[in-house]
């Protein structure tokens, strides 16, 4: 791990964290909470198996993730981040925010996940009918998807639960999710630019902005 021998906090932390690949990890482990190598590396298309051992070996000695074996029937050790690491959520989320504008231009052959979407629609979404029964919003599925859940006005976005059932499941090009949570274009429009609505188009109406 480099540094710039600065005397300076913002240079310190960068020291920590700003080799390429070390904040996408912070994203993974924000968006996945605790998980495996294998987790982490298919959230993370492009990067070496190696690197991504060796970024992971420089963020525990950091102090920034921990390590835990768990027992049968997961019997895998998974990552987690530690108190000092889940400080950087702030920073994360400052940059999601600050990046969002860089979004609206379509990819041109990126990679995309859809559970990378959790963290900017935990700013993103509401809830429009507080007063209703809780409602479940499924972007993806439970392989690459977040869920969305609208309850009593408070919103949650995590990673898809095998045990919950979504009143919506939606898929869509990345781009056409993008505009369709940031206000640019509503459902009728997003239907014609290949949004697809599995379930209560209500529900997924309720969280819109």
């Amino acid at each position: 791990m480099r540094s710039y021998n600065q005397y300076c906090s913002m240079a310190r932390a960068l020291d920590l964290v700003g080799d390429r690949w070390t904040l996408l990890v912070v994203r993974e482990l924000l968006t996945q909470g605790p998980c495996r190598f294998s987790d982490l590396r298919r959230g993370l298309p492009g990067i070496a198996s190696n690197l991504l051992a060796e970024r992971l070996r420089q963020m525990e000695s950091a102090g920034l993730t921990a390590r835990r074996d768990q027992p049968p029937p997961v019997a895998a050790t998974l990552i987690s981040l530690t108190d000092r690491g889940r400080d950087l959520g702030g920073v994360v989320r400052e940059l999601t925010r600050w990046g969002a504008p860089l979004m609206i231009e379509p990819p041109d052959g990126d990679e995309f996940r859809v559970h990378w979407f959790s963290l900017p629609l935990r700013y993103l979404c509401r809830d429009g009918a507080p007063g209703e029964p809780a409602a479940v919003v499924r972007l993806g599925d439970a392989h690459d998807g977040c869920d969305i859940i609208a309850d009593g006005g408070r919103i949650e976005v995590g990673p898809c639960a095998p045990d919950r059932r979504p009143d919506v499941t939606v898929a869509a090009p990345p781009e056409v999710f993008v505009q369709l949570f940031t206000g640019q274009v509503d459902v009728p429009a997003a239907k014609t630019m290949g949004l697809v609505i599995d379930g209560s188009a209500a529900a997924l109406e309720r969280v819109l902005p």
